[in-house]
């Protein structure tokens, strides 16, 4: 009974550590969320989590390789001003049903970005093969 105690308590210890290194996100409820959600994961250095609220197609993975690329070059104090910074929506243009553009800048560049949010099975994504 002792080794059928053990084998359960490694399965267990086993099943706890690899559940607990999946992150689980939440759905974006529609575009605005989706875009909110995949800056502010960019802006922490995320970059699962950005992947997450893509399209995760050719265009969006090197898209955002580079963005991380770049985020990973700054010094730690840059990286912390951009995890700390704050998300300004300028514009949301709501092109149809399942598109929609975003214009933002965030407190610490201010440069102004426009993501494209497709709504693609059922889920709204960002689709970086745009803009």
């Amino acid at each position: 009974m002792t080794a059928n105690r053990f084998t359960i308590s490694c399965l267990l210890l086993l099943t706890a550590a690899c559940s607990s290194s999946l992150k689980e996100y939440r759905k974006a409820e529609d575009a605005l969320d989706a875009g909110r959600e995949y800056i502010h994961a960019c802006l922490e250095g995320d970059f699962s989590k950005a992947v997450f609220y893509t399209t995760g197609d050719t265009a969006a993975k090197a898209s955002l390789k580079t963005t991380e690329e770049l985020y990973r070059q700054k010094d730690k104090e840059g990286r912390q001003q951009y995890r700390n910074a704050s998300i300004n929506i300028n514009e949301i243009k709501e092109l149809n049903d399942s598109t929609a553009t975003i214009q933002y800048s965030n407190s610490v560049d201010k440069e102004t970005h426009i993501l494209r949010v497709v709504k693609k099975s059922g889920d709204w994504k960002v689709d970086l093969s745009k803009y």
